[in-house]
């Protein structure tokens, strides 16, 4: 039998226990937080590290219109108005990072929160960058390629774990023995860069990617454990060869201190909660 309604109890249930997306922000306190931190970032020469952090910090707090509202502003002069848009290429580029960066937060926050983020990017970007992004999957997995894509896993696993890498490993494993195979494919087809640098649309890079998981897991709060080895990770990043100066810069000490604190000025306009236990905490 074809099930085309929710039974009238069930849907009235569903409403219940705050099943939509956190309150927009005030905009302007966004837009002002936004505006410093960007500054701070461009000063830092570190614009890709700051728009990958805003965009997994605004998903995990899952509030979908900040998405929106962080293209537009990356990508116009005047936030209101379309027409102050800046060059194709810089919007394609910044579209296309952003999606990136929210396909591997799924890694870290899950699903749903992803769906939203990206279909509120979707709805935002014109037409033009739309049409511009890539279309066609090229994380497909077959017998050709199954075992190039594990060996990323593994060397992302031992490159973000070590001296730890081998007895984290069988501790997962342990729990349940599909649970570690399935993070290291998804390290591999997600969260690893891919192969091609900068010529892929929107490939992250190794510093980048542990940005993600820094970010996402410092905005959900209350995951101590995996947030650190999630920085370690950063920092471990300036061990990879061929890095830019500016993940050199974001995997240094320094660096990941900032972005440690450009996260939480973020979160203090978008979900301030976290802000008052911290405070709560030290008393």
């Amino acid at each position: 039998m074809t099930v085309k309604h929710l039974p009238p109890t069930v849907k009235q249930l569903l409403t219940l226990r705050s099943p939509h997306p956190r309150p927009t922000p005030s905009l302007p306190k966004l837009t002002a937080v936004l505006t410093s931190t960007f500054q701070d970032a461009k000063a830092k020469k570190a614009e890709r590290g700051w728009l990958t952090l805003a965009m997994c910090t605004l998903l995990t707090a899952n509030a979908p219109p900040t998405i929106g509202h962080l293209y537009r502003f990356a990508t116009r002069d005047d936030l209101e108005n379309a027409s102050t848009r800046r060059g194709f290429a810089e919007a394609l580029d910044k579209a296309a990072l952003m999606r990136e960066s929210a396909l591997k937060s799924c890694i870290f926050v899950g699903v749903p929160r992803t769906i939203l983020s990206l279909a509120n990017l979707h709805e935002t970007i014109e037409d033009d960058v739309r049409n511009g992004l890539r279309k066609t999957s090229i994380r497909t997995v077959n017998t050709e390629n199954v075992n190039e894509i594990v060996a990323r896993g593994e060397a992302l696993w031992t490159s973000i774990y070590e001296p730890h890498a081998v007895k984290l490993r069988n501790k997962l494993g342990s729990y349940h023995p599909d649970f570690i195979e399935f993070i290291i494919q998804a390290y591999g087809t997600v969260l690893s860069p891919l192969p091609g640098g900068d010529a892929v649309q929107g490939n992250l890079s190794r510093a980048l990617g542990s940005i993600v998981g820094t970010a996402c897991l410092r905005a959900e709060g209350n995951v101590g454990p995996q947030l650190t080895s999630h920085v370690f990770g950063l920092l471990k990043a300036r061990d990879t060869p061929g890095l830019s100066e500016e993940d050199y810069w974001l995997a240094s000490d320094e660096g990941t201190e900032w972005v440690v604190r450009t996260v939480d000025k973020i979160l203090d306009v978008v979900k301030p909660e976290l802000g008052d236990e911290a405070a709560q905490a030290k008393l």
